[in-house]
């Protein structure tokens, strides 16, 4: 994300058609490089420390399954923004922030194990706030890839909450 980001600031390039520009052709590449492309500093800086430390949380309590939740959270987003995003680029990691967030809230909500349920209340804690992003209050944020986040997350999340491959 931040190598992106250094070439195009290096090379005063625009990436942002990379992102997802819904119902297009061309815009199906952003399903893939949506959470890698950023509009500014302020932009990836706000999306860097989530991203590192809830990552790391998935990371160091859920191992085994955590490639699974990090690739579902980082593609399923950018894909659900492609059928039902304002026509516009939508760039930034908020839509994997997002599915990573409900996914470790949701997930000791399904789960009921003292571990999870404890990973939750944490991550509430910090991320609570988080909510109001999947509502339309900014024209100029793409709202739409914060609410398919959260749905993926939660969806992952319930899909998951029976297996035994998990740690706990």
């Amino acid at each position: 994300m931040w190598a992106v980001f250094a070439l195009e600031y290096s090379y005063n390039w625009d990436l942002g058609f990379l992102g997802v520009e819904p119902l297009t052709f061309t815009g199906l590449v952003g399903i893939f490089t949506m959470p890698m492309i950023h509009g500014n500093l302020s932009h990836i800086a706000s999306n860097t420390l989530p991203l590192i430390f809830l990552g790391s949380t998935l990371y160091l309590f859920y191992d085994r399954i955590a490639n699974k939740v990090f690739m579902q959270c980082y593609f399923i987003p950018s894909l659900l923004v492609w059928f039902i995003g304002r026509p516009f680029y939508h760039i930034g990691a908020s839509g994997l922030i997002y599915g990573l967030a409900a996914f470790l809230v949701s997930f000791g909500i399904f789960r009921k194990d003292r571990k999870s349920i404890i990973i939750s209340v944490v991550i509430l804690l910090f991320y609570g706030g988080l909510i109001y992003g999947v509502l339309p209050f900014n024209r100029y944020v793409s709202w739409e890839a914060h609410l398919m986040g959260a749905i993926t997350g939660v969806a992952v999340a319930f899909g998951f909450a029976k297996s035994k491959k998990i740690r706990t």
